[in-house]
């Protein structure tokens, strides 16, 4: 089975909870995509990357998802989410995913 780069798990996980929040209506529901793909690429970041490297991406995946909504403010929803998750991926692949 193929594996699944962890700046698409990452990133999938931003996009996929803003998604699912705005288009169910049921921001719980979408925080559940959210932590569920940021459990996973935690995971993901330890084995490629060690503990220290994965705690600080976690970090920033958290911090991406938080500094999106003042974002939002200022230049849109959906800009503001992508901004942060390109940011979260593309630190994903230089920390974890161009080794593997």
């Amino acid at each position: 089975m193929a594996k699944v780069p962890t700046a698409a798990v990452a990133a999938g996980g931003l996009i996929g909870g803003y998604g699912v929040a705005r288009w169910t209506r049921k921001r719980p529901l979408g925080g559940a995509v959210l932590a569920v793909a940021g459990a996973a690429a935690t995971q993901q970041w330890r084995r490629e990357a060690g503990g220290r490297a994965a705690g600080a991406l976690t970090a920033a995946y958290v911090a991406a998802f938080a500094g999106s909504h003042p974002l939002a403010k200022k230049v849109g929803a959906w800009p503001a989410v992508f901004g942060v998750a390109g940011a979260v991926a593309l630190a994903s692949w230089v920390v974890a995913d161009r080794r593997g």
